[in-house]
């Protein structure tokens, strides 16, 4: 069962998906390629020049008005969003991120693991106590999701380049021209892959904006920040790694900030700490922090052996008395 910042996630997911989807043929925002210009909320969003006198001033002065000004106040906007609360955008809006997320249950749910990559299978009693078994049936609706997603970010992103209607229409009549073919079939063809094999690494170290995210994150000591109650250590003794299980980008949340570099804010290792340790009448060991709190912990303190470490014993878990015989890790 999901907790309820997760349902607000996959509302706020769910509605940028659809705004991603309908923002080229509503005219909310894309570059047409045989117009030459953008269209930003239903107008032509050009810079003016041919209306102009020849002056170079006034030509100026629209370059920078009308090009250049709202593109550095939405870069500086969004890098300073990402300064205070890291790679939100990520976890919270990101198309791709929500993909990901998709795949990875669905994954799990073919082979026990999120990624084929891992080593292991996850344990499969989840957080909220329920067993989760592997199927290899599901790995026909993993692969059918899979070609389904590539196929809609493949036409989507040529909506964003060329007019959406135009595409829409010859992709229903079959009558694509050999360029427009040619660009879905090969974007399909890379998404999937991506999708399938890479999805994680492309998170990771392939996307620039999540990378210019993290580097302003890891700017800012006091910027939010997961925080993980090291007097309250020995409580994970009764849980199976819960919160490195459910991280859709496969980090492990009770490690310091840089070792977190590529943290999307998600939520989804509190919300699976909340629901182990409610079992035990108590809170989660896992939690947002910002400001002086933050910078306290960007760094673990130092041991006497003057080692920095936060590493977790791991024990089996145990549930009403029982030890639960599926418990592991990563």
């Amino acid at each position: 069962m999901k907790t309820a910042i997760q349902q607000w996630r996959s509302i706020t997911q769910a509605g940028f998906f659809i705004l991603f989807i309908v923002a080229p043929p509503l005219d909310i925002f894309r570059y047409d390629l045989t117009q030459g210009h953008f269209f930003l909320l239903g107008h032509n969003w050009t810079l003016q020049l041919d209306s102009l006198p020849g002056d170079d001033s006034n030509s100026a002065l629209n370059v920078l008005l009308l090009g250049l000004l709202p593109v550095i106040t939405v870069a500086v906007s969004f890098l300073y969003i990402a300064w205070r609360w890291g790679r939100i955008y990520c976890g919270w809006l990101c198309p791709h991120y929500s993909v990901i997320e998709i795949l990875n249950k669905l994954m799990i749910r073919a082979c026990g693991k999120p990624s084929i990559w891992e080593k292991k299978k996850l344990p499969e009693r989840q957080s909220d106590q329920t067993l989760l078994k592997a199927d290899s049936r599901y790995w026909l609706p993993t692969f059918i999701t899979v070609f389904s997603f590539g196929f809609i970010w493949a036409v989507c992103l040529l909506t964003y380049l060329l007019p959406p209607f135009e595409i829409y229409s010859n992709l229903i009549n079959a009558e694509l021209t050999r360029n427009q073919g040619l660009f879905i079939t090969v974007a399909t063809l890379l998404f999937c892959i991506e999708f399938l094999f890479a999805r994680h690494l492309f998170c990771r170290y392939g996307c620039a904006v999540g990378l210019f995210q993290s580097l302003a994150w890891m700017a800012n000591k006091k910027a939010m920040v997961i925080s993980f109650d090291t007097q309250r250590a020995t409580s994970c003794k009764i849980c199976n790694n819960a919160c490195d299980n459910v991280c859709p980008m496969r980090l492990q949340p009770r490690t310091i900030k840089r070792k977190m570099f590529t943290c999307t804010e998600c939520g989804e290792c509190i919300s699976a700490c909340t629901q182990v340790q409610q079992f035990n009448n108590d809170s989660s060991l896992l939690h947002w922090v910002q400001g002086e709190e933050a910078a306290r912990i960007s760094e673990p303190p130092m041991s006497s052996s003057g080692v920095r470490s936060v590493k977790i014993t791991q024990a089996p878990a145990i549930n009403n008395g029982m030890v639960n015989k599926d418990a592991g890790g990563r």
